[in-house]
């Protein structure tokens, strides 16, 4: 598609006997917020860490940017991870580092900006997320709201093209993640990023992306608008969007050895 900004093509990835995605194709356009769900242990995650070049594909490809990730040399795929920004499910703020040394981390380590630049690019950026005046505060007396804030702060320091968000609103109240969701919406926004996020969440999934991807047994199962994956009559897909026990998804462990990774019919 040529709009799109992130491309998987028909990929393939598994760790020793396990399949973990079958033949998976997605295309992300360039300024929209796109959800990856599915059941616990899917290849959600791993389908980020295939974005930013930290695996590798056995078939199949993705590109960023119309770059072929598995062809960039060291180089390349340093480049194109300054303009990925990614957040943690749990922030994973630097415990021993302050609010302002923590957003400003990037900076330092991928820029010659001086020390006054750094100072003016972090708090407005703790300003755009609603946190100016925490810059020396420690993150063990910040919320977890408040930590994921931070975290978004610095995820967007070097004002990246594309951001990764696991779990973004994982273990916050509902106060907090509908705080985080605007921000998350308004900074996609505002900056003309890409926002692709790996969430359970269905409710919030379905207030805040333009588009989602549902993953099922190491295949895409389905893909589209929030409101037309809600209103799917797939079994699987109804099952998964309104949390159903029975269904086509089984909750039941199986040994895997013994199977091959398949579509839930």
């Amino acid at each position: 598609m040529k709009d799109s900004i992130i491309q998987l093509s028909n990929v393939h990835y598994q760790r020793g006997e396990k399949i973990i995605l079958d033949d998976v194709s997605m295309d992300i356009r360039r300024g929209s917020i796109v959800a990856i769900m599915g059941p616990s242990g899917v290849g959600k995650t791993t389908i980020l860490r295939l974005i930013s070049g930290q695996l590798l594909p056995a078939r199949g490809s993705i590109r960023v940017n119309g770059q072929l990730v598995s062809a960039m040399s060291r180089h390349e795929l340093y480049e194109c991870r300054k303009e990925i920004g990614v957040l943690l499910q749990n922030g994973a703020l630097f415990t021993d580092l302050t609010v302002f040394e923590n957003v400003a981390t990037p900076l330092r380590e991928h820029t010659d900006l001086d020390d006054d630049e750094i100072s003016a690019r972090v708090l407005d950026k703790l300003d755009s997320v609603g946190l100016l005046g925490t810059e020396e505060l420690m993150p063990q007396s910040l919320s977890g709201g408040m930590a994921r804030r931070v975290a978004l702060a610095r995820a967007v320091i070097l004002n990246p093209k594309i951001v990764l968000f696991d779990e973004p609103m994982a273990g916050l109240d509902p106060i907090a993640r509908s705080t985080v969701s605007q921000l998350i919406r308004r900074t996609n926004d505002q900056l003309g990023l890409t926002s692709v996020i790996v969430t359970h969440n269905v409710t919030e999934m379905e207030k805040l992306v333009d588009y989602g991807f549902i993953l099922a047994s190491a295949r895409l199962l389905a893909e589209g608008s929030p409101r037309d994956l809600m209103q799917s009559t797939d079994p699987a897909v109804d099952q998964f969007m309104n949390g159903r026990v029975e269904g086509p998804i089984s909750f039941r462990y199986q040994d895997e050895s013994n199977t091959s990774a398949r579509t839930p019919s």
